[in-house]
């Protein structure tokens, strides 16, 4: 009897161990959430079908992070910003994560709510934007990638839409009113005053529809602009092709940032790999999570840009494309 109820005792243990391990395991996951308002929560996926999103899993995976295993991963995306930007973040911050990563323009709404939770972005300029001391030195609690930090990437833009349209006299700008109510817009502004040119400004909200994205366009066209320039961010990402077709109905050469927007009918771009830049968050999350201070991990600068046109698009607005611009392109569609 002593014998067999030896045994049992010792099933039982070994039935309890795996469970142990199991809830030692959940216990130390670590919380990723994901702050993206215009984008929806299935692209902030790891088996989504936006190529960035597959990118970056899949370096948190080589990394050693899992989804499931050992990280737990919280997307807050369209379907959760019905509120708005701001009540979303304060209910990030709130449920208290151990990193959040915040993809676009936002930054700012988290450096109001919190001063200690860990923040990796891609955005603008950080420094400017009051997010960082520096690029090498962050100092705070945000690090990440920086895809303008004093490289005067909206002149760099103005000057190949003027080499594409050198009649452009006024400069129409299609932006997120979250990207231009920040410090974005400074930038925007100082290198269209150095290029000589007024601006027409038609802003958008996340929630932007068909109907409004055609009333800005309509009001650009209206005051005299004959050329566009459409500023970075998520929201104009995902609405790209719209906003292409309705540019190319109203006769209006833009240049994009992304090349996506230019297969999607745009006609140029100048633009950063968006790969490139998930990666690299990946990789400052996996330093956090392994117990760096984002304070001393060096935000990465963007260095490398690509111009792409579409010159199927030229021709359907009647330009003559100069054949510098071709030559120096790294993409050209037909």
């Amino acid at each position: 009897m002593r014998r067999r109820h030896f045994i049992s005792l010792l099933g039982g243990v070994a039935v309890a161990w795996p469970l142990a391990g199991a809830a030692q395991q959940s216990t130390n996951r670590k919380r990723l959430a994901i702050f993206s308002p215009a984008e929806p929560n299935a692209d902030l996926q790891e088996h989504s079908e936006s190529k960035k999103y597959r990118a970056f899993f899949a370096e948190l995976r080589r990394l050693g992070w899992i989804e499931g295993q050992n990280l737990e991963v919280e997307s807050y995306g369209r379907e959760q910003n019905a509120a708005g930007p701001e009540v979303l973040a304060t209910e990030i911050v709130r449920s208290n994560p151990d990193v959040i990563h915040v993809v676009g323009p936002g930054g700012a709404i988290f450096k109001k709510l919190t001063s200690r939770i860990p923040i990796v972005v891609i955005t603008g300029d950080p420094v400017k934007q009051g997010l960082a001391e520096s690029l090498a030195h962050p100092g705070g609690n945000f690090t990440g990638a920086s895809i303008d930090a004093g490289l005067s990437i909206h002149g760099k833009r103005i000057a190949l839409l003027r080499e594409m349209v050198p009649s452009m006299s006024k400069l129409g700008c299609l932006a997120l009113r979250l990207v231009w109510n920040g410090s974005g817009s400074d930038a925007f502004r100082a290198a269209a005053e150095a290029a000589g040119l007024p601006l027409s400004v038609s802003l958008l909200e996340f929630s932007t529809s068909e109907a409004d994205y055609r009333t800005a366009i309509e009001s650009i066209s209206r005051s005299g602009a004959n050329a566009v320039m459409v500023l970075d961010s998520p929201q104009v990402l995902q609405d790209s092709t719209l906003i292409a077709k309705l540019l190319g109905d109203a006769k209006l050469p833009a240049i994009f940032t992304f090349t996506e927007s230019v297969e999607a009918g745009g006609l140029m771009a100048y633009f950063f790999d968006l790969i490139e830049l998930h990666k690299r968050a990946a990789s400052n999350i996996d330093a956090i999570l392994r117990g760096a201070k984002p304070g001393d991990v060096p935000i990465y600068q963007v260095t490398r840009f690509e111009l792409s046109i579409n010159l199927k698009t030229a021709k359907q607005l009647g330009l003559s494309v100069p054949h510098a611009l071709v030559a120096g392109a790294d993409k050209i569609i037909e």
